[in-house]
């Protein structure tokens, strides 16, 4: 957020055409010193740190330092801080934080929570109210999806259910807005990274939810070569997969 409110900050391209800010790589550094001092023996594999894409571990931590940095750079509100616990190829932990909207979800032992933040964006203690999936109306659906990479594929996609609201959001927050039965379905037909998406996992699985390969309905599992997730679709139990199904 300190760089954020700087009235000038150097914006860089990456070998795949993403942007990385100096926030991307501070942040990085922060929460990587952090994980090292209090969990030494469980490796984390980071977005901004390069040489951390080594893959077998059984046991890991997921960290996006910096989600949306698109909408960071364009002076919009929909980034976020993610950080998950990987096991056995499951997001059995997540927190999830978006610092200029004053959100921050996390897992817990009992189940996901909200977590109110004060004005500069510092979790508030005993603030915490459970959140939980709605119970879909297979008639009505709420549709969360991309504002950066929402292309036709996705729109065509949306189009074959039968839809009440339609909702566009950025980063992490997308599996966020179903986990607190703001939305029922988000689906991704577009690349994305697994830190992209085990924290915003955790949560919406902490919430009853589950996130599945768009192509075999399987669950999205963690730990793949390259760290690269198939097309997918978040969603709360219950929703109606039978037109994704039938274009799969």
């Amino acid at each position: 957020m300190t760089v954020r409110s700087a009235p000038d900050f150097e914006v860089r391209s990456k070998a795949d055409n993403s942007p990385v800010t100096e926030a991307d790589e501070a942040a990085d550094a922060i929460i990587g010193a952090g994980l090292r001092a209090a969990f030494p023996d469980i490796p984390a594999v980071t977005e901004e740190d390069a040489s951390s894409h080594v893959g077998g571990h059984a046991r890991f931590f997921l960290v996006d330092p910096l989600d949306g940095t698109r909408d960071f750079v364009g002076g919009r509100t929909d980034f976020t801080v993610n950080i998950a616990l990987i096991e056995d190829g499951v997001p059995v932990l997540g927190i999830v934080h978006a610092p200029a909207k004053g959100r921050l979800f996390r897992t817990l032992p009992s189940g996901p929570v909200q977590e109110e933040v004060d004005a500069d964006g510092v979790p508030v203690p005993g603030t915490e109210r459970p959140i939980a999936c709605r119970a879909p109306d297979n008639s009505a659906l709420d549709v969360v999806a991309s504002k950066s990479h929402r292309d036709q594929a996705t729109d065509d996609f949306i189009a074959r259910f039968p839809v009440r609201d339609f909702k566009a959001a950025g980063s992490s927050l997308k599996f966020c807005l179903v986990a607190a039965g703001e939305a029922d379905f988000y689906p991704r037909l577009g690349r994305t990274m697994e830190w992209d998406t085990a924290a915003g996992h955790a949560v919406l699985r902490a919430a009853g939810g589950t996130v599945l390969d768009f192509a075999t309905h399987a669950p999205l599992a963690y730990g793949k070569p390259g760290y690269e997730n198939p097309h997918f679709l978040a969603l709360s139990e219950g929703v109606d997969l039978s037109p994704a199904r039938a274009c799969a």
